[in-house]
This record gives structure tokens, sequence and C-alpha cells, in this order.
């Protein structure tokens, strides 16, 4: 079929803002294309917020055929953790069919470079953000998110990853020149003349395994910086969050094929009710790279046993926040709260355990004891979300049924400083609705180390006593080095623990935020200058987005001939 989308077309539409954002990640300044306000939307030919509910209950009970090869049978079974079956099917592919066809459109795609494959891969992100509503609505009812949490972190904030992993996927094809003339004077004699040509490869097909909580915003950094490198894309999904990677893959296939390529070049492939498909093609010889997000247990497996690719893992972190003191006692209150709240505790990036000295904190409110400062955090929180709409509208629901057992069971571990109770949501009577469990423990007791030195992922935190700063600096420094932290905070106004806390997360490759007080918290990273988990401790082993998350999806193949003239 003729192309509908040209080469020069693609390049005059999309060609500005890729130049935006390589400014963007050479600054670190704030931008970005993709409006955070739902009524920014419904203009040229995007969804307003009527048109993507519509579009999104018209997929329910539907079978979403993809015009896959290979397709086998149909899957499907995701239930919303609001408490409506979603009834959409999925197809399910013969990999034994659907990987040759992929490794088939990859020359054409090579050849098309670098540019091109930056302005396509543009494309398909800008016409998901025209459907941001739908997609906001199919990442609620698979994740559990909050409307709004679900239009802004699975809508522009995950096309914005997405961007930046095109951007810095450009910069690193763009490093090596197309040609070079190579000259070598041999004094006397003629000089030694060569013509070079070099060409940025894929590894084969990449493998992106979706997560349940951020199907989009975890799944598009990995599936577009090797899809701007070359590489075909297959994406597993969370059986319990297809529809918004199922939507993408659409999207993307309807972008390649207008753009005269392969549309196979980024396929779904879900799974049946305990199949288990993600071990089976992490291990496929044509699977060369893997993008993946979830358990610890699944992540080393991964990095283990698939050998032959290169793997990319975000894994699990028990989140440490150091309280030293305060210059701002209601601000850290607040802005703590907010940050345990949001979204139950159900992102990768909330603090869990909370540092304090046993026997307290300065603040600008006078000196406050180990007990006052958990007693006035708790106080916050109740605050917050006291009110139960707007508890709602910051929680969201509980993702799946082990979050919940595992908030239950975290309440025996210690003195429950804040009880956890259960808020009904009256447009979705089936959601389940828990605010946060804060529990005290001892740093100085072996007993208590079994539980604030384990991630208990959900609404749960520990304020954990400790000795004093110091102390809680070596526990810290303990924690990433055994355990891994996608995030570190500190509240000090003593130069010398900052750095000291700077030390340590500059030694142990954390990531850290001090003194937060206002309305940016320690679990949010802004794609362009925030990087999300640095690669350097266990949490993680890349960090998105940054040149080590994409350098290593392609190889740079030289072919080199005599220049003309030479014998």
């Amino acid at each position: 079929m003729a192309a509908e989308l040209t080469t020069h077309e693609l390049i005059a539409k999309h060609r500005p803002t890729l130049d935006q954002a390589l400014e963007a990640i050479r600054t670190r300044a704030y931008w970005s294309p993709h409006p955070e306000h739902p009524k920014a939307y419904g203009a040229d030919g995007s969804l307003d917020m009527a048109a993507g509910k519509a579009a999104f209950d018209a997929l329910l009970g539907t079978r979403l055929d993809l015009g896959q090869p290979g397709t086998d049978d149909w899957v499907g079974g995701e239930v919303s953790p609001y408490g409506i079956e979603l009834g959409v099917t999925y197809p399910h592919a013969d990999l034994d069919v659907l990987l040759p066809a992929m490794r088939a459109g990859q020359r054409a795609w090579r050849d098309a470079g670098a540019e091109m494959r930056a302005v396509v891969c543009l494309e398909i992100l800008r016409r998901i953000s025209d459907r941001t509503h739908e997609f906001a609505h199919a990442v609620m009812h698979t994740s559990g998110q909050a409307f709004m949490m679900a239009f802004q972190a699975g809508g522009p904030h995950a096309q914005d990853r997405g961007l930046e992993a095109v951007a810095y996927a450009y910069v690193e094809q763009a490093r090596t020149p197309d040609t070079a003339e190579w000259t070598k004077p041999q004094g006397k004699r003629d000089p030694l003349a060569l013509t070079k040509q070099f060409t940025p490869v894929p590894r084969g097909v990449a493998l992106v395994i979706g997560c349940n909580t951020f199907p989009t915003w975890n799944g598009y950094p990995g599936l577009f910086a090797s899809l701007a490198t070359g590489n075909a894309v297959v994406v597993k999904p969370h059986p319990r969050a297809v529809l918004p990677l199922a939507l993408t893959v659409q999207v993307a296939r309807q972008v390649l094929a207008e753009a005269g390529f392969d549309p196979n070049l980024v396929a779904l492939a879900a799974e049946r009710p305990g199949e288990g498909i993600a071990k089976t093609l992490a291990t496929r010889p044509e699977i060369r790279i893997i993008d993946y997000t979830g358990s610890t247990a699944f992540g080393d497996w991964l990095e283990t046993n698939a050998r032959q690719a290169q793997v990319y893992t975000e894994k699990a972190g028990v989140n440490t926040v150091l309280v030293d003191s305060a210059a701002n006692y209601q601000g850290m209150l607040s802005n703590l709260a907010f940050s345990l709240s949001l979204y139950s505790g159900q992102m990768c990036t909330t603090p869990q355990n909370l540092l304090i000295p046993r026997d307290g904190i300065r603040t600008d409110q006078g000196p406050k004891t180990f007990d006052e400062v958990v007693a006035d955090l708790a106080r916050a929180v109740d605050g917050l979300l006291g009110d139960d709409a707007r508890a709602n509208a910051l929680l969201g629901a509980i993702v799946n049924p082990d979050v919940k057992t595992r908030l239950e069971a975290a309440a025996g571990l210690g003195e429950v400083a804040l009880a956890s109770r259960e808020i009904s949501n009256p447009e979705f009577p089936g959601a389940v609705v828990r605010t946060p469990l804060v529990v005290k423990l001892d740093g100085a007791k072996p007993d208590d180390e079994a539980a604030y030195m384990s991630e208990c992922f959900g609404p749960v935190s520990f304020a954990v006593a400790v000795d004093s700063a110091a102390d809680g600096v070596e526990l810290l420094r303990r924690t990433i080095r055994e355990k891994g932290a996608m995030t570190v905070g500190a509240y000090t106004t003593d130069e010398e623990v900052e750095d000291a806390v700077r030390e340590v997360c500059l030694e142990e490759a954390a990531q850290l935020s001090l003194n937060l007080t206002g309305g940016v918290y320690v679990n949010q990273t802004a794609a362009f200058s925030d990087f999300h988990g640095s690669g350097g401790n266990p949490a993680a082993n890349a960090a998105l987005c940054d040149g080590a998350f994409v350098a290593n999806r392609f190889r740079v193949v030289e072919v080199r001939r005599e220049a003309r003239g030479q014998a």
C-alpha cells in the first residue's frame, strides 16, 4: 500500500517538536507539548471529555482486532479495580508466526534513518495525545488510579516520557555521522584515503513487559526507545492492564502502515489466564531487548535467564525519608501527607520509611518529640483525606487483592499511629478504597528490621525511631545499598546533615529531594528534567531517561571502501 504520510510531511510536522525536546533534555528546564488540563482537549481533532468517555464505553465488551499475523485465539478478562468488567478481548499470538513477521519489517525501518524513525514515533504520540481522554479511562479502569491522575500520569506525562526516549535515541544515533572521508598522510607517498559509511542497526525484536499500576507511563519509555532505534517491539501487557497498551499498539500499527512501513513492527502479546507468556517470550532467541517494571523476583529472573537480551529493569526498592529538622514544619507535614496518600501509595516512588530521631527534632514551631511528629503527620493525613470526595480523588482504588492483604497484615507489625480506614465510592460501589496506614517501629530492634527493610507495596509507611540523624544517615545508606531506592527525601536545617545525606545518595546512586514543602512531591518526576531511578542501586538497573537507556539498543555498523582515485 502507498504511504499516506510522506517523509517530507512528517519531518515538516514534527521536526520542530523534536528540536524542542532535544533542547529540553539539554537544559533540563520545564517543557511539555502535552497539555495537563482536561479542558485543553477537544480542538484540532482531539477528543474532549465527553467524546473520550464515549469512546472508552464503546470499547467495553468488544473484540480489539489489531490485524496481527499468527492470531490463534482471543483472550481477555480484565476487571476494573472500580468493580466493572471491561469485557474486551485481544488477539492471542502464535509466537512462531508473529515474531518472524515482526522481523520482516526491520530492514526498511532500519534504512529509513534516525530522523524518519523519530518523526514517525512523534506522529504515534500525537495521535495518542488526541485520544488522551479515552486513554485516561482505560488507565483508570485497569490501574485503579483516580481519573485526574490517570488522565495526567497515563496521558500527557506518559507521552512526555515517550517523547523524551525518542529524543535521547535520536541524539545517540546522530552522534556518529552517516559518512566520513578519512585521509591519512604517508609522507612522500600518496595518502591513504577511505570513504566510510556508518549505519545504526537494531539489535532485534524488543519486548516490553507492562506493569499493572502505570501501564503507559512505565511502558512508553522502553517502547519508543526501542522503536526509534530501529527495533520491532512486541508489547506484553500485565493481564490486569491490557487495554491501555493494546490501544497504543493499535495506534502505532496504523501510523506505521500510513507511513509506508510494516505495521508488524509493533505487536501485542496478550496471554491466557496463568499462561506466563513473559518467561516464554523473554528467552526466545528473537528477543534482544527487554524492558520490565515489576517485582524484584521476576526482574532478577530476567536478568539471570534472558541471557540473549539487553535487559532493562525497574524493580522494588525501599524509599526512605530522613526527618532531622524542619524550617517549615506544617509545610513538611502537608507535603508528606500528600506523598503518602497519592494513589494509595501504589507508586514505586512513594516513601515507605520515615526515619526520625527518637529524641525528637527541631522545627520552626519549637522542638517536637518523635511521638509528636508521628501524631502530627497522622493528623495531616486525616485532614487531607477527611472529606470522602477529596479522598477518592487522591486515593483511587486498591489495584489488586494482594495490596489489600498486605495492608491488613502490616497493622500487626508494630504500634499503629494511623489506622487505615475504608472509604466508599458512590460512583463505583465495587471499588476497594483505603486510607494510608502508619506504623511505629524501632530502628534498634532486630525484630522490627524485617518489616522496615522490606518493601511493603501499598498504602503502608513505617515511622522508624533512630538514635540520631547520623544513625539515620547510616540506616539510609544500608537501605539503599541492600534494598535499593527509587526516591530518597530529607528534611533538615543542618548543613552537615544535608551534606551527609547528599554524599550517601551520590555514593549509592539514589535520587534525592531536599526539604520539599510546596506543590512538588518526592514521588513525582518530570520528563525532560528529572531522572526516574538512577540505574545505580538495586531498585533499577536503568534510569528514565538518559543516554545509557537508549545507546545499547542499537549498534553502529561501518562499511569502508577506498576513496575514488585510490589504486
